[in-house]
């Protein structure tokens, strides 16, 4: 009998994570017209692409084209992402990825087989958004397919189901983050069922929240799950070049985009904890309309919100991505108690595995957050060497990261200097103008995560 052919590739719209999703929609409103430009980076640069691995990846690249929202997609959407305005479910019908204008990819030989790998991404905000994930997944796809063939699916969904036994034995509220760093397709559908067999399982007292990414939560028929990334406020910051404010703009406009009580889960760390807290702790603005170019249309007679907060109070907790998860927890728990609010959620989503999660676990309840975990690349690419079963398959750490918005460099500064990213000059600018204290995790090596 012929073996069942393995699917490859990227073909569905929702094979992406949500947080991508919901930022289209938040840009659609507020930033349509605005041109950007985002740059790949190879973390682990020892790890290049061969010639095979680049032409397929052109050819998986150009496919994407080919990829519409299929009717029961949309349908999906308005059931399970209510959140996502009839205006945005609306563009999504007409919207098509165009790779042949859009996406520039190079291959630069280093010798006769490998070369280093270069992808820049330009056009409008909200149509390019949508490259990052599976560009990065199909570039993960690539290198496992051509270059590290060592390895194989033995063991896979049992590995998954067992890891997320121990976090269930453990109390742990955790979700799959792997779609961008994922070995490959087939191995994230296993992955998420193996999770999902776990979870079904009896006198269990952790919770699988769902995953990142919509496609495999609507195959699985668990929840997707995400809110918002770096490059929303990296976008914001260099439109308005105003990173004194740009972490309370980005947390304004969110909020006005999706409601109080709606993905509220905040990511603190674009341009280092410190600075966010400091809008975090200002009261919440009347509700705003903002223009093409980010400028702001408050109307307070009509909009005013009746009880004014913090958005520390109004959101409902917050998500730790970089630096020293102690540190940050010690951090976190001191801001809290200085404007007098307790009892709110963290997300860790760090590089995490099993050990990382129950530790961290132990420690936020501690503090009294109520704490939970977005498990990524442990979960999707931790492979062993066919031939040593005792030797690790290493993976990718692999980034594709906004560059420029409005024709400024768009950066990041995040709680660990192996995250920074952007044009070196704009960040020590930035660092200088926020009063940046740069910091170093002896953990933090990022081409040695995994």
């Amino acid at each position: 009998m012929a073996q069942p052919q393995i699917p490859e590739g990227v073909f569905s719209f929702l094979d992406t994570d949500l947080y991508k999703l919901t930022m289209q929609c938040a840009v659609l409103k507020y930033f349509p017209s605005v041109d950007v430009e985002y740059k790949f980076t190879n973390r682990t640069p020892q790890m290049r692409l061969n010639k095979e691995a680049f032409a397929w990846l052109q050819e998986q690249t150009a496919k994407l084209a080919n990829i519409t929202l299929a009717q029961h997609e949309l349908e999906y959407l308005r059931r399970h992402c209510p959140y996502l305005s009839s205006d945005y479910l609306n563009y999504l019908q007409s919207f098509r990825l165009r790779p042949a204008e859009q996406v520039n990819m190079k291959f630069t030989p280093v010798d006769e087989t490998f070369g280093d790998l270069d992808i820049t991404v330009a056009g409008l905000w909200v149509e390019t958004i949508s490259y990052e994930i599976p560009l990065l997944a199909l570039t993960s796809e690539a290198y496992f397919k051509f270059v590290d063939t060592d390895w194989d699916y033995e063991g896979q969904e049992e590995n998954a189901y067992q890891k997320a036994r121990r976090l269930l034995k453990a109390g742990c509220t955790f979700s799959e983050f792997g779609s961008r760093r994922r070995r490959s397709f087939h191995t994230h559908d296993i992955v998420v069922k193996g999770l999902v067999r776990a979870a079904k399982e009896d006198g269990i007292s952790g919770d699988l929240s769902g995953t990142s990414n919509v496609y495999f939560a609507m195959k699985h028929s668990i929840p997707p799950v995400g809110t918002v990334a770096h490059e929303w406020y990296m976008g914001i910051a260099a439109l308005t070049n105003d990173y004194e404010h740009a972490n309370e703009l980005g947390l304004r406009y969110w909020l006005d985009c999706f409601g109080r009580g709606v993905l509220s889960i905040a990511l603190t760390d674009t341009f280092g904890t410190p600075d966010f807290f400091k809008a975090f702790k200002k009261t919440v603005a009347a509700r705003t309309s903002a223009s093409q170019d980010g400028a702001t249309d408050e109307s307070a007679e009509a909009n005013q919100l009746s009880h004014p907060t913090s958005y520390a109070e109004v959101y409902a907790g917050i998500r730790q991505d970089s630096g020293d998860p102690k540190e940050y927890l010690k951090l976190a728990s001191d801001f809290y108690k200085s404007i007098g609010v307790g009892g709110k959620s963290i997300v860790f989503s760090d590089a995490l595995d099993v050990d990382k999660c129950i530790e961290y676990k132990k420690l936020a309840e501690s503090y009294g957050f109520k704490p939970s975990f977005g498990v990524g690349t442990h979960f999707t690419n931790d492979f062993k060497r066919r031939s040593d079963r005792q030797s690790k398959s290493q993976p990718l750490n692999i980034v594709i990261k906004l560059s420029k918005a409005g024709g400024r460099p768009a950066i990041k500064i995040s709680d660990n200097i192996g995250k920074n990213t952007g044009d070196s000059e704009t960040v020590r600018e930035v660092k200088r103008r926020l009063g940046y204290t740069e910091k170093e995790w002896v953990e933090g090596d990022e081409a040695r995560r995994w």
